[in-house]
């Protein structure tokens, strides 16, 4: 990997945030040569759940110098944060090592908890391209640090008949392998998700998928993952998501399209309109990470949480 030589704009983190300190926490680790902090999120421990590159101070930095340290890093994500008008308020863009997302999740929880060692535990508000997302990190009484995103407003919308039989041929899936319960739907909560339930455990773990065909297809409808889900009790779901249009044949644990299907199995009846959701992934790729969907009666947003850790670096 090249290093990454950030030419920025000194920013308002407030005092301490390169660090050690706020209360004796220890800040910096995860940080490497080339100035990106490097976390783990949906898992308490770096080894599992999705990485994601951040940079906390971003100002002076643009959209091409963004693409390409997000490259460089090779994460499915890198999130790069500017101050916003406070302390505790970011403007936020998020990139794969191919092109800008409008959200994603698990670099939300990444970077708020790469912030709350920095500036401590408590609310935050991210200005993201798909809207305001307010943030809140606690802190459990064993350290460790957990954070719940909360989405801009969901919707839900059927697929044409001829695109999904095309994402079905590329991700050669025969019709008969989908779970009759789990209409094909595309679903938002801040990116656009195409949510396909599989009938069995063994249709999940089998997936090899023409990447070109199904990246052509999905930059054609706008979609940012193919969410591909099996239920494995009331509330509990194994999920895998395809990324090609990020340049990643598989993200690990994906936050914005764990919030999409809160929103499509409310919708569609599948969960009460008040429920605690668990969605297992990366399971299949070595790297687990657990998802929280939480939905609350009568509020329209999804709310999904999980852990972070920094990733040690030599």
């Amino acid at each position: 990997m090249l290093p990454v030589r950030l030419e920025c704009a000194p920013g308002r983190l407030p005092a301490g945030a390169g660090g050690n300190g706020d209360g004796g926490r220890r800040v910096g680790v995860g940080m490497t040569g080339d100035g990106v902090l490097r976390y783990a999120a949906f898992c308490g421990e770096p080894g599992g759940g999705n990485p994601a590159g951040v940079v906390l101070r971003a100002e002076g930095l643009g959209e091409g110098d963004m693409l390409r340290i997000a490259e460089e890093v090779g994460y499915s994500e890198t999130a790069f944060l500017s101050q916003g008008s406070d302390e505790r308020a970011y403007d936020v863009r998020y990139f794969s090592p191919k092109a800008e997302v409008p959200f994603c999740g698990h670099a939300t929880v990444a970077a708020a908890v790469a912030l709350a060692e920095r500036i401590g535990p408590g609310p935050l508000v991210f200005t993201t391209r798909a809207g305001d997302v307010p943030v809140e990190v606690a802190e459990s009484a064993g350290g460790r640090l957990r954070a719940t995103l909360t989405s801009v407003r969901p919707h839900v919308e059927d697929i044409d008949p001829d695109d999904l039989r095309e994402a079905l041929a590329a991700l050669d899936w025969p019709a008969a392998d989908l779970d009759p319960a789990f209409p094909p739907r595309i679903a938002f909560a801040g990116a656009r998700h195409l949510v396909l339930g599989a009938a069995t455990r063994a249709r999940l773990a089998d997936l090899a998928y023409d990447f070109g065909r199904l990246e052509a297809l999905m930059l054609r409808l706008d979609l940012t993952t193919v969410q591909l889900v099996h239920r494995t009790g009331e509330t509990l779901f194994d999920v895998r998501n395809p990324f090609p249009v990020g340049g990643v044949v598989e993200d690990p644990a994906t936050g914005a399209a764990a919030a999409a299907f809160g929103a499509y199995a409310r919708e569609l009846g599948l969960v009460p309109d008040d429920a605690v959701l668990t969605l297992h992934q990366g399971t299949d790729m070595g790297r687990p990470g657990i998802l929280t969907v939480e939905l609350r009666p009568g509020d329209p947003r999804v709310r999904v949480s999980g852990e972070g850790a920094a990733i040690p670096t030599a």
